[in-house]
């Protein structure tokens, strides 16, 4: 069978279902799970609240929340035609942190009653993760969400890529010696991720940032820009994204297809990265790159070349670590921890077993590995418990006495 038939195959009858976690086997078994056992927990969670994540699911329940308006690369194909990927969402949640997530496709694109909607919602759960939302409506969407509910609220589209990108980047920094402070990054296309990235990268330290949208560069005074665009306009004289690229230090695609040349990479400063995250086909290929100069660095968002930029190595363990301390929200001291946790795993000898399921005998931190594999179990013991110790100094976790080393193990039983 083709691709295609292989897909609709695998996705025929839906991925997701629901496990019975507690005995439902006799007449004393039903007392409990409902009438009139099951009054007890209710009347202890209207008593406190909070005993809802004791008594009830909520505490590793996650909603995978979008209203269809930008899946994947296909776009706006409505939210009912995006429920194969909010199922598959909830699929990599449970496979790689245990963490239970149920998708929500939303016939709706109003941004405020998408808000009243999820906030409404809330209850429920013990943290929203928006996604495929499109652009600018998604900063607001996720920044008046936020604001409405004690859970945490994360639109992945946006910090997910970001997260994983900035680990790449420090630790491309190691390699080459640079510093964040020194070096120029241009990010073709102004999108959620295009935006979060760049606004992530000035947190590292990045000062000289050039974004281009597909209209070329956004420069200071270009004139109907929206406020997350105006924020990064740059002071340069380039228009175009080949005017950019000359004297880069870091390329980040998040764009289409074919929008770099060999001679804009050969523009590039000595030692460059480049992203091309365009998927299925990246900006620039790997062949054609490494053909133009052999000294950069090179990653895509695909899994048949090196550097793989994949969100799966961010939501899942993000979430498990604000679960599990209760986090009422997910700061930019709890994002930047995950990126640094990731980066640290990098350089950490790589198990057999990673080795192998990536189809080599030895993998070493350098050029060719300066992001961990998705597969790497090792992921979920370094980003949870970064993420949950981010949250308790942040002052946003309800569980205060948090022991890191305890937890690390705690986490060795999920599986």
């Amino acid at each position: 069978m083709d691709l295609k038939e292989r897909a609709l195959a695998y996705h025929e009858g839906g991925k997701i279902g629901i496990n019975v976690k507690t005995p439902c086997a006799t007449a004393d078994d039903l007392t409990l799970a409902y009438t009139p056992g099951v009054a007890h927990p209710c009347k202890e969670i209207e008593a406190n609240n909070e005993l809802a994540y004791k008594y009830t699911n909520k505490a590793n329940l996650v909603a995978v929340i979008s209203d269809g308006t930008a899946v994947l690369g296909l776009g706006d194909i409505g939210a009912i035609a995006g429920k194969p990927v909010m199922e598959g969402k909830s699929v990599l949640f449970k496979k790689f942190a245990n963490v239970d997530a149920f998708d929500i496709e939303l016939d709706e694109k109003d941004p405020d009653k998408i808000v009243e909607i999820c906030k409404a919602l809330a209850p429920t759960f013990g943290g929203i993760n928006l996604e495929d939302i499109g652009a600018p409506k998604c900063f607001y969407i996720e920044k008046k969400l936020q604001e409405s509910v004690n859970i945490p609220v994360m639109h992945d589209d946006q910090h997910g890529t970001a997260i994983i990108t900035s680990a790449g980047l420090l630790n491309v920094l190691e390699v080459t010696g640079k510093k964040a402070g020194e070096i120029k990054v241009v990010v073709s296309g102004s999108g959620a991720a295009g935006i979060a990235c760049a606004k992530m990268y000035r947190n590292l330290g990045v000062k000289n940032i050039i974004m281009v949208d597909s209209k070329g560069v956004i420069y200071k005074g270009r004139g109907n820009l929206t406020p997350e665009k105006e924020d990064l306009a740059a002071d340069t004289d380039a228009r175009t994204l080949a005017d950019a690229m000359k004297g880069a230090d870091m390329f980040l695609g998040l764009s289409k297809a074919g929008v770099v040349s060999q001679e804009m990479v050969k523009s590039m400063a000595p030692n460059p990265i480049i992203f091309a995250l365009a998927n299925p086909n990246p900006e620039i290929t790997p062949e054609d790159a490494l053909a133009a100069r052999d000294d950069l660095v090179m990653g895509t968002g695909r899994s048949d070349y090196p550097n793989q930029v994949n969100n799966v190595l961010g939501f899942p363990f993000i979430f498990r670590g604000a679960l599990d301390v209760r986090a009422t929200k997910i700061t930019e001291g709890m994002k930047m921890a995950a990126a640094h946790a990731l980066a640290d795993l990098a350089k950490e000898p790589v198990p057999a077993e990673v080795c192998k399921a990536s189809g080599v005998d030895k993998i070493e931190f350098g050029k060719y590995y300066v992001i961990p594999k998705p597969f790497d179990r090792r992921v979920l013991y370094w980003v949870a418990p970064a993420v949950a110790e981010a949250a308790v100094k942040d002052g946003v976790a309800l569980v205060k006495n948090f022991d890191k080393e305890a937890y690390k193990k705690s986490l060795e039983k999920l599986f």
